[in-house]
């Protein structure tokens, strides 16, 4: 973890088709490897949630995963970001898919 670097939180929604893919074991496997903590689901609307936290630069290069390459298959239309807020310290330890 670089010092000085703030931690960040955001929470996401991903539109498109993005069911039937395997987002979410994509989105954990690309969070994992870049140390960010949070969580992922379908809903029942057809969109894939999420929360991040982590590194600001980490959680950017998510956001550009998350609204331009998903995982193999899927066609995304947009991703939507909100809640953005700087963090002490992750709320979440580790990366689940929440079903």
């Amino acid at each position: 973890m670089s010092i000085g670097e703030p931690l960040v939180s955001v929470e996401f929604e991903v539109f498109g088709k993005v069911q039937g893919v395997y987002f979410t074991k994509y989105c954990k496997e690309m969070s994992e490897g870049l140390n960010i903590n949070g969580w992922v689901k379908n809903t029942k609307k057809g969109t894939i949630q999420g929360k991040l936290q982590g590194q600001r630069s980490n959680i950017e290069q998510m956001v550009v995963w998350l609204s331009n390459t998903g995982s193999p298959g899927c066609q995304i239309d947009h991703c939507e970001l909100t809640n953005w807020q700087n963090l002490a310290k992750p709320d979440y330890k580790g990366f689940q898919i929440r079903f």
